[in-house]
């Protein structure tokens, strides 16, 4: 099992294109063994300490392997929306780990 944390920073107005996206990628999450653990819009008064900027989203996401996750980077559905994310996400971090 793989857990992937992304930190998401859109680009300002680019919220609705990345709705878009969401919409078409999360659900395929589930065709790779897949699923979304956690889906996190941070406000301002919910950040107790800080040294980056606040994400416009955090995902924390379940694969039960790595091949999983690489099958699922490479779904033809989700490539075919690929335009949408590049639209709107300004930058992301990606953190990869194991349940301890």
């Amino acid at each position: 099992m793989i857990y992937i944390t992304q930190i998401i920073y859109i680009k300002q107005g680019e919220e609705l294109t990345f709705h878009q996206f969401e919409d078409v990628a999360i659900p395929i999450i589930s065709k790779y063994n897949g699923q979304l653990l956690l889906r996190l819009r941070p406000s301002e008064n919910e950040i107790i300490e800080r040294a980056i900027e606040s994400p416009y989203e955090v995902h924390i996401i379940k694969f039960d392997s790595d091949i999983d996750l690489s099958n699922f980077m490479k779904d033809e559905e989700r490539k075919q929306f690929l335009h949408l994310k590049e639209k709107s996400i300004r930058t992301s971090i990606l953190i990869k780990g194991q349940k301890l």
